[in-house]
C-alpha cells in the first residue's frame, strides 16, 4: 500500500506552494512526487502524514439566470496557458466563510450578478480538479442568479468577462475552435440536453 512518509517545501507563494513528497509505494520503494497546493507544509503533513481533515479549497459555480434562462459563462485569461478559456465563475473559499458565502461574493466579483439561492452542492464532500498535479478541492455548486452583468467588481489582475448563453450558444461554444475548461465543457453539454431543468 502506498504511503507518504514526509513533506518539503519547495517554493512557497501567497496562494499556492510547490512541495516535494516523499511516499513509499506498493513495492516498497522510496519515491518522490511535486505536488502543487494551497496549504501550507505544516497543514499538508497532518493531512497526509497524521489523516487531518482536509478542508475544500475553492468554489465552482454552475449558475442559471433566472429572467434570462440562460446559463452563466465567463472567459478568463489564465497566464498558464497564455490564453482567454472558457470556465465556470470560480474562487477560492476565504477562511472560514463557508460555502454559501463564497458563492455568493464570488458570483459577484466575477460576474456583478447577485445569487438567488443554492439549489445543490456535489453529493460527495469534495471534488478533485486535477489530483495528478495538486490537491486542490472544490464544492460544485448549482445555483439560481438574477440581476445585469458588470465587470464593476473584479479584483484587479482579474481580466473576466461573463456571459449568458442559451442552449443554441452553448452547442456553438462547443463546436468552435476557442479553449474551454473542462468543467464548463461537461456542463455546457448538460445544460444542451437539459436545459433548465439541469438547476432544480
Amino acid at each position: 500500500m502506498t504511503k507518504i512518509k514526509d513533506v518539503t517545501t519547495l517554493v512557497k507563494t501567497k496562494f499556492v506552494g510547490l512541495y516535494d513528497v516523499e511516499y513509499e509505494n506498493k513495492n516498497n520503494d522510496i519515491r518522490h512526487w511535486m505536488v502543487a497546493s494551497r496549504k501550507d507544509e505544516n497543514n499538508l503533513k497532518e493531512i497526509y502524514i497524521n489523516d487531518k481533515e482536509d478542508k475544500i479549497d475553492a468554489v465552482v459555480i454552475a449558475a442559471y439566470h433566472k429572467s434570462e434562462k440562460k446559463l452563466v459563462l465567463i472567459k478568463q485569461f489564465r497566464v498558464p496557458i497564455n490564453s482567454y478559456i472558457y470556465e465556470l465563475p470560480a474562487g477560492l473559499v476565504d477562511n472560514e466563510e463557508g460555502i454559501e458565502k463564497a458563492v455568493k461574493r464570488e458570483l459577484k466579483e466575477e460576474t456583478g450578478l447577485e445569487l438567488i439561492s443554492i439549489n445543490n452542492i456535489n453529493s460527495n464532500d469534495k471534488l478533485y480538479l486535477s489530483p495528478g498535479m495538486t490537491d486542490e478541492s472544490v464544492a460544485f455548486v448549482y445555483c439560481l442568479c438574477d440581476g445585469n452583468l458588470s465587470k464593476e467588481f473584479l479584483e484587479e489582475d482579474e481580466d473576466i468577462e461573463a456571459f449568458l448563453v442559451s442552449k443554441e450558444e452553448a452547442k456553438e461554444i462547443i463546436n468552435g475552435r476557442e479553449k474551454i475548461d473542462i468543467k464548463s465543457y461537461l456542463l455546457l453539454q448538460m445544460f444542451i440536453n437539459l436545459g433548465e431543468k439541469l438547476f432544480h
